[in-house]
Protein backbone atom coordinates (compact mmCIF):
# COMPACT_ATOMS: atom_id res chain seq x y z
CA UNK A 1 0.00 0.00 0.00
CA UNK A 2 1.86 3.03 -1.31
CA UNK A 3 -0.66 5.65 -0.19
CA UNK A 4 -0.48 7.33 3.18
CA UNK A 5 -3.01 5.96 5.65
CA UNK A 6 -4.26 9.50 6.28
CA UNK A 7 -5.45 9.74 2.66
CA UNK A 8 -7.59 6.64 3.15
CA UNK A 9 -8.93 8.08 6.41
CA UNK A 10 -9.91 11.29 4.62
CA UNK A 11 -11.49 9.30 1.80
CA UNK A 12 -13.44 7.19 4.30
CA UNK A 13 -14.81 10.21 6.21
CA UNK A 14 -15.81 12.04 3.01
CA UNK A 15 -17.54 8.93 1.65
CA UNK A 16 -19.33 8.39 4.96
CA UNK A 17 -20.46 12.04 5.21
CA UNK A 18 -21.20 12.48 1.51
CA UNK A 19 -20.02 16.04 1.89
CA UNK A 20 -16.56 17.59 2.03
CA UNK A 21 -17.49 20.36 4.47
CA UNK A 22 -18.97 17.93 7.00
CA UNK A 23 -15.91 15.69 6.68
CA UNK A 24 -13.67 18.73 7.24
CA UNK A 25 -15.46 19.48 10.52
CA UNK A 26 -15.16 15.85 11.58
CA UNK A 27 -11.43 15.72 10.79
CA UNK A 28 -10.61 19.28 11.94
CA UNK A 29 -8.85 20.12 8.67
CA UNK A 30 -9.66 22.57 5.89
CA UNK A 31 -11.80 21.75 2.85
CA UNK A 32 -8.94 22.54 0.41
CA UNK A 33 -6.70 20.10 2.30
CA UNK A 34 -9.36 17.41 1.96
CA UNK A 35 -9.83 18.06 -1.75
CA UNK A 36 -6.05 17.93 -2.26
CA UNK A 37 -5.74 14.60 -0.38
CA UNK A 38 -8.61 13.04 -2.36
CA UNK A 39 -7.03 14.26 -5.60
CA UNK A 40 -3.68 12.68 -4.67
CA UNK A 41 -5.37 9.39 -3.82
CA UNK A 42 -7.28 9.35 -7.12
CA UNK A 43 -4.11 10.18 -9.07
CA UNK A 44 -2.14 7.40 -7.36
CA UNK A 45 -4.89 4.88 -7.99
CA UNK A 46 -5.47 6.10 -11.56
CA UNK A 47 -9.26 6.40 -11.28
CA UNK A 48 -12.00 8.63 -9.94
CA UNK A 49 -13.49 7.88 -6.55
CA UNK A 50 -16.14 10.59 -6.38
CA UNK A 51 -18.43 12.56 -8.68
CA UNK A 52 -18.92 16.16 -7.54
CA UNK A 53 -22.12 18.17 -7.61
CA UNK A 54 -23.65 21.16 -5.86
CA UNK A 55 -25.21 18.80 -3.34
CA UNK A 56 -21.90 17.27 -2.37
CA UNK A 57 -19.99 14.19 -3.53
CA UNK A 58 -21.10 10.75 -4.55
CA UNK A 59 -19.03 7.59 -4.79
CA UNK A 60 -18.24 6.13 -8.19
CA UNK A 61 -18.52 2.38 -8.68
CA UNK A 62 -14.80 2.09 -7.99
CA UNK A 63 -15.19 4.38 -4.98
CA UNK A 64 -17.91 2.11 -3.58
CA UNK A 65 -15.54 -0.86 -3.71
CA UNK A 66 -12.77 1.05 -1.95
CA UNK A 67 -15.23 2.41 0.63
CA UNK A 68 -16.34 -1.09 1.64
CA UNK A 69 -12.75 -2.09 2.30
CA UNK A 70 -11.83 1.10 4.16
CA UNK A 71 -15.02 0.82 6.20
CA UNK A 72 -14.07 -2.70 7.31
CA UNK A 73 -10.53 -1.57 8.11
CA UNK A 74 -11.40 1.55 10.14
CA UNK A 75 -14.24 -0.15 11.98
CA UNK A 76 -11.80 -2.93 12.93
CA UNK A 77 -9.33 -0.31 14.20
CA UNK A 78 -12.09 1.36 16.20
CA UNK A 79 -13.05 -1.97 17.77
CA UNK A 80 -9.40 -2.49 18.66
CA UNK A 81 -9.21 0.92 20.33
CA UNK A 82 -12.42 0.21 22.25
CA UNK A 83 -11.01 -3.10 23.42
CA UNK A 84 -7.82 -1.41 24.62
CA UNK A 85 -9.85 1.22 26.49
CA UNK A 86 -11.90 -1.57 28.04
CA UNK A 87 -8.76 -3.43 29.09
CA UNK A 88 -7.38 -0.27 30.69
CA UNK A 89 -10.62 0.65 32.41
CA UNK A 90 -11.36 -2.76 33.90
CA UNK A 91 -7.78 -4.08 34.27
CA UNK A 92 -8.56 -6.75 31.70
CA UNK A 93 -5.56 -8.54 30.26
CA UNK A 94 -4.10 -11.98 29.63
CA UNK A 95 -1.36 -13.22 31.96
CA UNK A 96 0.46 -16.38 30.84
CA UNK A 97 2.25 -18.23 33.65
CA UNK A 98 4.52 -21.26 33.46
CA UNK A 99 4.99 -23.35 36.61
CA UNK A 100 5.58 -26.92 37.73
CA UNK A 101 2.68 -28.84 39.26
CA UNK A 102 4.31 -28.75 42.69
CA UNK A 103 5.04 -25.03 42.77
CA UNK A 104 1.61 -24.29 41.34
CA UNK A 105 -0.14 -26.15 44.14
CA UNK A 106 2.00 -25.08 47.07
CA UNK A 107 3.27 -21.62 46.12
CA UNK A 108 1.43 -20.03 43.18
CA UNK A 109 -2.20 -20.67 44.18
CA UNK A 110 -2.19 -18.39 47.24
CA UNK A 111 -0.75 -15.55 45.12
CA UNK A 112 -3.28 -16.16 42.36
CA UNK A 113 -6.24 -16.16 44.73
CA UNK A 114 -5.36 -12.73 46.11
CA UNK A 115 -4.48 -11.40 42.64
CA UNK A 116 -7.77 -12.51 41.08
CA UNK A 117 -9.67 -11.06 44.03
CA UNK A 118 -8.12 -7.69 43.19
CA UNK A 119 -8.32 -8.06 39.39
CA UNK A 120 -11.40 -10.22 38.71
CA UNK A 121 -11.47 -9.40 34.98
CA UNK A 122 -7.92 -10.59 34.33
CA UNK A 123 -7.56 -13.71 32.19
CA UNK A 124 -4.89 -16.09 33.51
CA UNK A 125 -3.49 -19.07 31.63
CA UNK A 126 -1.38 -21.63 33.51
CA UNK A 127 1.08 -23.85 31.64
CA UNK A 128 1.95 -26.76 33.91
CA UNK A 129 5.36 -28.00 32.84
CA UNK A 130 8.94 -28.55 33.92
CA UNK A 131 11.07 -25.63 35.08
CA UNK A 132 13.37 -26.11 32.08
CA UNK A 133 10.45 -25.74 29.67
CA UNK A 134 9.21 -22.66 31.51
CA UNK A 135 12.64 -21.00 31.30
CA UNK A 136 12.88 -21.74 27.57
CA UNK A 137 9.45 -20.25 26.90
CA UNK A 138 10.23 -17.19 28.99
CA UNK A 139 13.38 -16.55 26.94
CA UNK A 140 11.29 -16.88 23.76
CA UNK A 141 8.68 -14.51 25.31
CA UNK A 142 5.97 -17.09 24.85
CA UNK A 143 5.16 -16.73 28.54
CA UNK A 144 4.78 -13.59 30.62
CA UNK A 145 5.82 -15.05 33.94
CA UNK A 146 7.36 -18.18 35.41
CA UNK A 147 7.49 -19.46 38.97
CA UNK A 148 10.81 -21.31 39.11
CA UNK A 149 13.84 -22.12 41.17
CA UNK A 150 16.43 -19.40 40.57
CA UNK A 151 18.16 -20.30 37.29
CA UNK A 152 21.95 -20.60 37.23
CA UNK A 153 23.04 -18.68 35.27
CA UNK A 154 20.08 -16.30 35.22
CA UNK A 155 20.39 -15.88 31.44
CA UNK A 156 18.48 -12.76 30.31
CA UNK A 157 15.65 -13.05 32.82
CA UNK A 158 14.70 -10.87 35.75
CA UNK A 159 14.25 -12.92 38.94
CA UNK A 160 12.15 -11.87 41.96
CA UNK A 161 12.81 -14.09 45.02
CA UNK A 162 9.77 -15.36 46.91
CA UNK A 163 11.02 -18.02 49.32
CA UNK A 164 13.92 -20.37 50.09
CA UNK A 165 13.40 -24.12 50.07
CA UNK A 166 15.40 -27.05 51.45
CA UNK A 167 15.58 -30.49 49.85
CA UNK A 168 15.71 -33.27 52.45
CA UNK A 169 15.33 -37.04 52.71
CA UNK A 170 12.43 -38.35 54.79
CA UNK A 171 10.81 -41.65 55.71
CA UNK A 172 8.33 -43.00 58.23
CA UNK A 173 9.66 -44.09 61.60
CA UNK A 174 8.25 -47.56 60.92
CA UNK A 175 10.13 -47.87 57.60
CA UNK A 176 13.43 -46.89 59.22
CA UNK A 177 12.91 -49.27 62.16
CA UNK A 178 12.35 -52.18 59.78
CA UNK A 179 15.36 -51.15 57.66
CA UNK A 180 17.67 -51.02 60.72
CA UNK A 181 16.23 -54.30 62.02
CA UNK A 182 16.95 -56.02 58.71
CA UNK A 183 20.29 -54.39 57.81
CA UNK A 184 21.69 -53.38 61.20
CA UNK A 185 21.87 -50.08 63.05
CA UNK A 186 25.04 -48.97 61.25
CA UNK A 187 23.72 -49.59 57.76
CA UNK A 188 24.17 -46.96 55.07
CA UNK A 189 20.53 -46.25 54.20
CA UNK A 190 21.51 -45.02 50.73
CA UNK A 191 22.96 -48.45 49.98
CA UNK A 192 20.27 -50.59 51.58
CA UNK A 193 17.12 -48.45 51.47
CA UNK A 194 14.64 -47.79 48.69
CA UNK A 195 15.60 -44.24 47.65
CA UNK A 196 12.76 -42.34 45.95
CA UNK A 197 13.69 -39.45 43.65
CA UNK A 198 12.07 -37.34 40.96
CA UNK A 199 12.86 -38.47 37.42
CA UNK A 200 16.04 -37.40 35.64
CA UNK A 201 14.36 -34.69 33.55
CA UNK A 202 13.42 -32.68 36.64
CA UNK A 203 15.54 -29.68 37.72
CA UNK A 204 15.18 -30.71 41.38
CA UNK A 205 16.60 -34.16 40.56
CA UNK A 206 19.59 -32.57 38.87
CA UNK A 207 20.18 -30.40 41.93
CA UNK A 208 20.01 -33.44 44.23
CA UNK A 209 22.21 -35.51 41.90
CA UNK A 210 24.92 -32.85 42.14
CA UNK A 211 24.81 -33.09 45.92
CA UNK A 212 24.95 -36.89 45.90
CA UNK A 213 27.89 -36.96 43.48
CA UNK A 214 29.82 -34.26 45.35
CA UNK A 215 29.45 -36.23 48.58
CA UNK A 216 30.18 -39.67 47.14
CA UNK A 217 26.66 -40.97 47.71
CA UNK A 218 25.52 -43.53 45.14
CA UNK A 219 22.10 -45.06 45.94
CA UNK A 220 21.85 -48.70 44.86
CA UNK A 221 18.06 -48.93 44.65
CA UNK A 222 16.22 -45.95 43.16
CA UNK A 223 12.49 -45.54 42.60
CA UNK A 224 11.83 -42.67 40.18
CA UNK A 225 8.61 -40.69 40.59
CA UNK A 226 7.17 -38.08 38.23
CA UNK A 227 5.83 -35.53 40.76
CA UNK A 228 6.69 -34.19 44.20
CA UNK A 229 3.16 -34.96 45.42
CA UNK A 230 3.68 -38.65 44.66
CA UNK A 231 7.07 -38.60 46.39
CA UNK A 232 5.45 -37.20 49.50
CA UNK A 233 2.59 -39.69 49.44
CA UNK A 234 4.91 -42.67 48.82
CA UNK A 235 7.07 -41.52 51.73
CA UNK A 236 4.03 -41.20 54.00
CA UNK A 237 2.87 -44.77 53.33
CA UNK A 238 6.34 -46.17 54.11
CA UNK A 239 7.36 -47.16 50.61
CA UNK A 240 10.91 -45.87 51.04
CA UNK A 241 13.10 -42.83 51.68
CA UNK A 242 11.91 -39.87 49.64
CA UNK A 243 13.77 -36.72 48.67
CA UNK A 244 11.21 -33.96 49.22
CA UNK A 245 11.05 -30.25 49.96
CA UNK A 246 10.98 -29.64 53.70
CA UNK A 247 8.57 -26.70 53.46
CA UNK A 248 5.99 -28.99 51.82
CA UNK A 249 6.09 -31.66 54.54
CA UNK A 250 6.59 -29.50 57.63
CA UNK A 251 3.24 -30.59 59.11
CA UNK A 252 4.15 -34.26 58.69
CA UNK A 253 7.56 -33.64 60.31
CA UNK A 254 5.97 -31.76 63.21
CA UNK A 255 3.41 -34.52 63.78
CA UNK A 256 6.02 -37.30 63.57
CA UNK A 257 4.40 -38.94 60.54
CA UNK A 258 7.69 -38.40 58.69
CA UNK A 259 11.24 -38.34 60.03
CA UNK A 260 14.04 -36.31 58.44
CA UNK A 261 17.31 -38.14 57.82
CA UNK A 262 20.28 -36.00 58.93
CA UNK A 263 22.69 -35.08 56.13
CA UNK A 264 26.20 -33.71 56.62
CA UNK A 265 26.55 -31.40 54.84
CA UNK A 266 22.89 -30.58 54.06
CA UNK A 267 21.75 -30.15 50.46
CA UNK A 268 22.27 -26.57 49.31
CA UNK A 269 19.16 -24.45 49.74
CA UNK A 270 17.40 -23.09 46.67
CA UNK A 271 15.46 -19.90 46.03
CA UNK A 272 12.02 -19.92 44.44
CA UNK A 273 10.74 -16.84 42.67
CA UNK A 274 9.01 -15.24 39.73
CA UNK A 275 10.99 -14.78 36.51
CA UNK A 276 10.18 -12.73 33.43
CA UNK A 277 11.86 -11.36 30.32
CA UNK A 278 12.75 -7.66 30.72
CA UNK A 279 11.64 -6.92 27.16
CA UNK A 280 8.08 -8.06 27.92
CA UNK A 281 5.88 -4.95 28.16
CA UNK A 282 2.49 -6.66 28.49
CA UNK A 283 0.05 -4.71 30.66
CA UNK A 284 -1.03 -7.89 32.46
CA UNK A 285 2.59 -8.57 33.50
CA UNK A 286 3.05 -4.99 34.72
CA UNK A 287 -0.15 -5.32 36.75
CA UNK A 288 1.04 -8.53 38.40
CA UNK A 289 4.48 -7.08 39.19
CA UNK A 290 2.83 -4.06 40.83
CA UNK A 291 0.68 -6.51 42.81
CA UNK A 292 3.80 -8.34 44.02
CA UNK A 293 5.41 -5.15 45.27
Amino acid sequence: MEQNLSQYKIFYEVAKAGNISRAAKELYISQPAISKAIGKLEDSLGLSLFTRSSRGVQLTAEGEILYQHTQDAFEALERGEQELRRIQEFDIGHLRIGVSTTLCKYVLLPYLKTFIDQYPHMKVTIESQSTGQTLDRLEQQKLDLGLVAEPTPRKDLVFIPVMDIQDIFVATKHYLENLYLREGKDTDVFNTGNIMLLDESNMTRRHVNEYLTENGIYPRQILEVSTMDLLIEFSKIGLGIGCVIRELVQKELDSGLLVELPLKPPIRRRTIGFAYHPANQAMALKTFLEFLY
